[in-house]
């Protein structure tokens, strides 16, 4: 049987760190894959005036399946002003070339599993009872919705005469900005679809039921943005009794899921959102088993079986600068672990986690977030693992 190819994209700063770690433990753990470089990232910008090259889409047109390590994203004007110079003034306009995947395939389907490990100093502690303290354990996938709502990139500032004449045919708009002058408007829309809503609620559902969770909820603000967030609300409740009645829906505004998540975290079991609203739970459950060093991410369509399996934490540009890497790099391997559930390398995939957990649980090897310290230069010297001698710890207890 040939070997499967796989699309490794470094991107931008601590991405190339923590993919060359990740790809050395997969090969330790006996995954066999060709590893093609697709080219993603700010220097793809600056250099060609895209950082989203139509070859790296070929690349995965192709192979289907990609690693991610990070991306580099900078404000508009920031982004014109490093082009290269025989680039300027040609209209090009910066787009996060991740966000482009997404739409490009149509990878609407973001799963991003938050899952305490036994010892990891940095997890989430409550007081309780008689001043105890509490370790709960916490076992949240987070379903985010990936191509629609605030993140469309369907948007304007001084929109155009036909777009600002039809927000006006709205009575909230043309009493509370009617006498706003046009250019000094800014529109950002918030677009739900019937289609990729309940696209992305079954796959919940369906998660929920496949991995033995109890109930699915909702996490979203119907009770303001009736249109949109109320749709995704009542197909829920709609997909629940038709098809799946053993399953519980609960419904969470955002902010409230906010606080409730520090104070009950293990009542949650599988979570569904649009694009934004998924995106700021998910990065608050992170912050729960130990920050993004321990966030990992699947976007997927299972349609064309195109995939794209990355860590959630930018690329830290600074970092990627030191003479020794100490970025942790589980969060990536965690990634790489669901790319191999995806492809049905169960074995393998548990192998590494089993790894992981062990690594972790023993607490002799502690990258420079696990031991509370400033990402600087000297954490090595002063005890810290790096990203290679975290690689080799996770290897060695796989032999």
């Amino acid at each position: 049987m040939s070997k499967r190819t796989i699309v490794a994209m470094p991107g931008d700063g601590i991405g190339k760190n923590v993919l060359e770690e990740a790809i050395r433990v997969l090969e330790a753990a006996g995954f066999e894959a060709n590893y093609v470089e697709g080219d993603i990232g700010w220097e793809f910008w600056k250099k060609e005036g895209n950082p989203l090259p139509d070859r790296t889409l070929k690349l995965l047109e192709e192979h289907k399946i990609g690693l991610f390590g990070a991306i580099t994203s900078k404000p508009k004007d920031a982004a014109a002003e490093e082009l290269a110079p025989e680039l300027r003034d040609k209209g090009l306009v910066y787009s996060s070339p991740i966000v482009g995947l997404r739409q490009h395939f149509g990878l609407d389907i973001c799963l991003r599993p938050c899952r305490t490990y036994k010892g990891n100093p940095l997890n989430f502690i409550r007081r309780g009872p008689n001043d105890t303290i509490e370790e709960p354990k916490i076992d949240v996938a987070i379903f985010r919705q990936n191509t629609e709502g605030l993140y469309g990139g369907v948007e304007w500032s001084n929109p155009p005469k036909e777009v600002h004449d039809t927000l006006m045919t709205h009575p909230k708009f043309k009493k509370n900005f009617g006498d706003v002058p046009k250019e000094e408007i800014s529109v950002s829309t918030r677009i739900f679809t019937k289609k990729a809503t309940e696209r992305i609620l079954r796959a919940a559902f369906d998660y929920a039921k496949d991995n033995g969770y109890k109930s699915v909820t909702v996490c979203e603000k119907p009770n303001v943005i009736r249109e949109t967030s109320g749709m995704m609300f009542k197909m829920a409740q709609e997909i629940k009794d038709k098809d799946y009645p053993d399953i519980e829906l609960w419904n969470t505004n955002i902010d409230a899921q906010m606080m409730w998540l520090t104070k009950n975290p293990e009542n949650y079991g599988v979570i569904v959102a649009g694009n934004m609203f998924g995106d700021i739970v998910s990065d608050g459950f992170a912050g729960l088993i130990g920050g993004l060093g321990f966030a990992c991410s699947a976007q997927m369509n299972p349609d064309s079986g195109v995939a794209v399996f990355e860590p959630t934490h930018g690329s830290a540009p600074k970092y990627a600068d030191y003479d020794i890497s100490i970025t942790n790099p589980i969060a990536m391997m965690e990634s790489a672990c669901m790319m191999l559930d995806f492809i049905k390398e169960d074995e393998i995939a548990k192998k590494i986690r089993t790894a992981i957990a062990e690594v972790i649980a023993e607490g002799k090897v502690q990258t420079y977030d696990m031991k509370k310290m400033r990402g600087k230069p000297d954490v090595v010297k002063n005890g810290a693992a790096s990203t290679t001698e975290m690689a080799d710890a996770i290897i060695a207890k796989m032999k």
